[in-house]
């Protein structure tokens, strides 16, 4: 079943793709364009080309499938400009588990790109001119550990070293990780404090994986941004 493309269409492939509930207030949104029985009959395309998308009560249309890929979106060449910087930019300053997923996905990119954009896409001249930083292959580990418990909301056990190189074993839930030019920070609940605590991820050894934690990573964060005055909001995309 071939959907038929309309503003109102591409807007629920965004919010689709990046598996936002979607709920009174985006329908809204979309409902400025199209009709209610528009939307509907766009939610039904999908489900027929395989989208598991399931409406759950208090919070909306959401879809549960990973892996699911959705009708791919037209970029513009200014769009295009952007993603490409930014994925060099995760490629420069990420470790380099990080990195290497950053080129695997532009090469996905370049790959389904039509022929109008493949050749400006691969000749980019947007550069992130900043030192690259790249930490020890044991930092590495502990960053994919990290990123993994994030996806999963599960708490880690770990060996942490401070400045003055006393050692402390603590059970952490992941919340945020900062990838400064010189070091990498994680920002965690520390469940001996019961408080927020920051650590080095170059000082962290011996990281175990724990229980999924009770308390959605989510919340933590908002809690972690209140509590410690800290306003990512200029980085979300």
């Amino acid at each position: 079943m071939a959907a038929r493309r309309h503003a109102g269409f591409d807007t629920l492939i965004i919010h689709i793709n990046h598996r936002q509930p979607l709920g009174r207030r985006q329908i809204g949104q979309i409902f400025l364009r199209i009709s209610v029985r528009t939307l509907y009959r766009d939610i039904e395309t999908l489900r027929a080309q395989g989208a598991d998308i399931r409406s759950e009560a208090g919070v909306g249309f959401v879809l549960h499938q990973d892996g699911f890929q959705l009708p791919p979106l037209m970029l513009t060449e200014a769009e295009l400009e952007a993603l490409v910087f930014g994925i060099r930019c995760a490629a420069q300053q990420g470790d380099s588990m990080l990195a290497d997923a950053a080129k695997s996905a532009l090469a996905k990119v370049y790959a389904v790109l039509p022929d109008s954009l493949a050749d400006p896409a691969q000749h980019q001249a947007l550069y992130p001119l900043r030192p690259q930083t790249s930490g020890s292959e044991a930092e590495t580990r502990v960053l994919a550990a990290v990123r993994q418990a994030m996806r999963e909301n599960r708490s880690l056990s770990l060996h942490y070293c401070d400045l003055n190189g006393m050692g402390t074993e603590r059970v952490v839930v992941p919340v945020a990780l900062g990838y400064f030019e010189n070091a990498r920070l994680l920002a965690a609940w520390c469940t001996l404090r019961q408080d927020f605590r920051h650590f080095r991820t170059d000082r962290i050894s011996r990281l175990e994986s724990g229980a999924v934690y009770p308390v959605p990573r989510r919340l933590l964060f908002q809690r972690w941004q209140v509590q410690t005055c800290v306003d990512l909001s200029g980085f979300e995309v």
